[in-house]
């Protein structure tokens, strides 16, 4: 009788180990490390808010999409690269994942055109300083965490060395 009972006592603890929920490996906390001729620049990827986008981000970078392309676009408020033509308006489509995080310093995005259902799969931009007026309308999926000196000091034609992704 003592088996049956240490038997039932095994199974619900096996049971109730079940029901703990386990880590969802697709939402791993990761980051980027931009490699510049400036310097470094560490991202924390925000795979909880745009999923998609930071596995098409992380796979263009793991194969060595971004190294030496350029930032084609820098103005006062943004620096904007990974555009295998570099000029703008290189790179291939995919679907906007719009969601709550804030376009204020240090935020990563991705370019996109006319169409806001429609991101670019290969161009991001790095916001210098508060732009409120992206929050909604591109997808949001990191923020610099270090090297934001690095990301002021860039000029048109800097390099994308190469981006790690850890």
């Amino acid at each position: 009788m003592k088996i049956i009972y240490l038997v039932i006592a095994l199974a619900m603890v096996l049971g109730l180990f079940m029901l703990v929920p386990q880590k969802d490996k697709s939402i791993e906390k990761k980051t980027a490390i931009i490699q510049t001729g400036k310097g470094e620049v560490e991202i924390a990827l925000r795979a909880d808010k745009a999923p998609r986008t930071v596995a098409n981000f992380s796979q263009k970078a793991t194969e060595g999409f971004y190294n030496n392309l350029t930032f084609h676009r820098v103005e006062d408020w943004v620096a904007q690269g990974g555009d295998p033509k570099g000029d703008g308006t290189g790179g291939g489509q995919m679907v906007t994942e719009l969601n709550d995080l804030s376009f204020s310093e240090g935020a990563v995005g991705v370019a996109r055109g006319g169409d806001i259902n429609v991101s670019n799969d290969a161009q991001f931009f790095i916001v210098k300083s508060d732009a409120s007026w992206l929050n909604g309308q591109y997808t949001n999926f990191g923020q610099v965490v270090r090297g934001m000196d690095v990301v002021q000091k860039l000029e048109i034609g800097d390099k994308i060395l190469s981006i790690t992704i850890r």
